[in-house]
């Protein structure tokens, strides 16, 4: 099996932010959210919890993102 981009969800105090996604992406968060439970073999997490560390994983794998940041700060 491929080993999954995001490991252990980290317990942190969350922000609370409303988004709307398509139907598809949702089904796609909980099939996620059921491969990374498996892989860690711990209950599968809610999809909502999966949003912000892919998010973050995103932004700090985008190259022009971090060279941006880097620039301003």
């Amino acid at each position: 099996m491929t080993k999954l981009k995001l490991g252990p969800l980290e317990d942190d105090r969350p922000v609370k932010l409303t988004v709307e996604l398509p139907a598809a992406v949702h089904r796609d968060l909980v099939a996620y959210a059921a491969a990374l439970a498996a892989e860690t073999g711990s209950s599968p997490a809610k999809p909502e919890r999966l949003v912000a560390p892919m998010l973050a994983r995103f932004m700090d794998t985008d190259r022009g993102f971090r060279r941006r940041r880097a620039q301003e700060g």
